[in-house]
């Protein structure tokens, strides 16, 4: 089995990735080697996601292109799993259209797949193994962790928000906490091993702990977090505007470890389509959180997402957006074009934008949103900041990256032994996506 190999590839979220890093620690624990080529791999898994359109897209592309591949080499197991194979639509697409596909499981039973596999390579026949709902939170899972001084950790799975848009609340399940002492103790671990910084993990982070059988919130654990000797930055993703409590607004201000970051997505700066997307909150509220925010923090760096051209999204709803956009002044967003998911509320809204008008909204957000990140970068020239060297640059390997505290990528002249530590640099160019630093 040692010459045995694996590859992974993964659509979607930093939930997805770290289910494949579990994957993959799975995989080598079964004595197979991780394969940079999937077209050389014995094992071939494609990790899914939902949430838009282009991901589908790509996934079927990817999954034709492994069509090759199999006939080349039939002994080749392949296997798709993630978000959306919890949808039944796409399992029958696969069915009919993907006989090939040899084992397909979902988000529930990831826990399961060293037995799948298993059974696929006794019996030689293909397996569909689809949990409708999550059990308990399986606990001690392997993990090859793609950085060794930064690692993700899961602190709950699931969603109970059920935004009209979103098919997550679908393909995840509801949502489940795990117990703190886990989450404290494989945080330490880590951190024995070398890691610095970790970013929580949950669909809404800020309802952790809520109706499990346990007393504490998602702050609570900040703090407790906060205490871990050897850890330097803690980070989460993703933030619920309706469940950010005062308490973790104030935890900004007294636990020196948390990142003075934080990622809050609005969607939308109208009211009227925050009230149609199940959001639970109106532009005033989420105007109320930025400014408790900046008074605890003034220099907070804020990232956003924001959807384009959601049903019945009018010229005024729009403009709200970009009035939004210009109150808070986002160091960045992910900015995206509506597009219909199966499954959900909006799917059967009548009053779709047209395609013409999203792209000409989306382009406009775009340059204003270009604008005001390259104002935001343009004035870090000068400051000294602290980064975690994360390695070479993907666009020169000559050159090492890393990342400040507020999650900016900062490209400078090192070595690679600072790979792993957090050092200061004196940032010398503020670009749109980037700065540019200098060892200090």
């Amino acid at each position: 089995m040692a010459n045995k190999s694996f590859h992974i590839q993964t659509f979607g979220c930093q939930m997805n990735e770290h289910d494949s890093e579990t994957l993959a620690g799975m995989l080598e624990e079964m004595g197979y080697e991780e394969n940079n080529h999937k077209k050389e791999a014995d094992v071939a898994i494609i990790n899914t996601c939902s949430v838009r359109e282009n991901a589908d897209k790509r996934f079927f592309g990817t999954l034709g292109q492994l069509k090759k591949v199999k006939e080349a080499r039939p002994d080749v197991v392949v296997a798709v799993c993630g978000c959306m194979m919890q949808q039944q639509h796409i399992i029958d697409t696969l069915k009919s259209k993907y006989p090939w596909v040899d084992l397909v499981f979902g988000t529930h039973n990831l826990h399961e797949f060293p037995k799948l596999l298993t059974n696929v390579l006794n019996e030689r026949s293909k397996v569909v193994d689809i949990w409708e709902e999550g059990g308990d939170i399986v606990e001690g899972l392997p993990a090859k962790r793609m950085y060794p001084f930064k690692a993700f950790v899961n602190i709950m799975y699931g969603c109970n928000n059920f935004c009209t848009y979103c098919i997550v609340p679908y393909t995840r399940g509801r949502e489940r906490s795990r117990q703190p002492e886990e989450i404290l103790s494989e945080v330490r671990e880590l951190v024995k091993t070398g890691v610095k910084e970790i970013t929580l993990l949950g669909q809404n982070v800020n309802s952790y702990g809520i109706g499990a059988d346990f007393s504490m919130d998602f702050a609570d654990l900040i703090y407790r977090l906060n205490e871990i000797e050897g850890l330097e930055r803690i980070r989460f993703m993703t933030s619920h505007p309706k469940d950010l409590s005062d308490k973790l607004i104030q935890a900004y201000g007294d636990c020196k470890k948390l990142c003075n970051y934080i990622h809050l997505p609005v969607q939308s700066g109208s009211t009227q389509i925050l009230n149609r997307m199940n959001r639970k909150y109106t532009k005033e509220d989420y105007l109320k959180l930025i400014e408790k925010l900046k008074v605890v923090s003034p220099d907070i760096a804020i990232t956003t997402d924001i959807i384009v051209g959601f049903p019945g999204e009018t010229d005024e709803d729009f403009e709200e957006t970009m009035d939004l956009v210009q109150k808070v002044r986002y160091d960045s967003a992910f900015t995206f074009l509506y597009s219909i998911r199966k499954g959900t509320p909006a799917e059967s809204f009548q009053d779709q934008v047209p395609e013409a008008v999203k792209h000409e909204r989306f382009n406009r957000l775009v340059d204003v949103m270009n604008e005001i990140t390259a104002e935001k970068n343009k004035a870090y020239e000068g400051k000294i900041v602290s980064i975690l060297v994360e390695g070479p640059s993907k666009t020169d390997p000559k050159t090492l990256t890393g990342r400040t505290e507020s999650g900016k990528i900062v490209n400078f002249n090192g070595s690679l032994e600072q790979v792993g530590k957090i050092i200061e640099v004196r940032i010398t160019e503020g670009k749109t996506f980037s700065l540019t630093g200098e060892l200090i």
